[in-house]
């Protein structure tokens, strides 16, 4: 008598590759929703830099970030589509003067809770959720962090 040969897998077999899934999948998520965030941070940055070449433009032509006369400062913008770049709203923080100003980067969605800042001299600023900066910090004066782990 000859015996039928059985095929397929066995549930021990099903099990370590269960595991190994598991395993994988455990360690690959964390990375890659790091590496998603990092690629939405750009977006606040770029914002950042594009209101601040305006300023620039604005205080070359009047002499003032401030509103002169009929020219409008970049910071007095009602329409928030004009100062919307990905998940991140730039907004001027308090009134600029004649002087000075201070552009923040907020962000919403899947990098709500980071926030960018950069001022007239180009003194960058970074405000992240626990985790992010290292040392148990969550935010950072003089840089913009943009990866985790970074340090300030």
């Amino acid at each position: 008598m000859q015996r039928a040969r059985q095929t397929g897998f066995t549930l021990i077999e099903v099990m370590v590759v269960v595991a190994i899934i598991g395993i994988l999948a455990t360690i690959a998520y964390p990375s890659y929703r790091d590496y998603i965030i990092r690629g939405q941070l750009v977006d606040g940055t770029n914002g950042l830099a594009t209101l601040r070449a305006e300023m620039e433009r604005h205080f070359q032509d009047n002499r003032s970030y401030a509103t002169v006369g009929t020219f409008v400062t970049p910071c007095a913008r009602t329409d928030a589509t004009t100062r919307t770049f990905g998940n991140f709203v730039v907004t001027c923080s308090g009134t600029p003067d004649a002087t000075t100003y201070t552009l923040l980067a907020t962000g919403s969605g899947p990098v709500n809770g980071f926030s960018f800042t950069v001022n007239q001299i180009n003194t960058r600023g970074t405000t992240a959720p626990a985790g992010w900066i290292p040392g148990g910090a969550t935010t950072c004066a003089t840089s913009w962090v943009l990866k985790r782990g970074q340090t300030c």
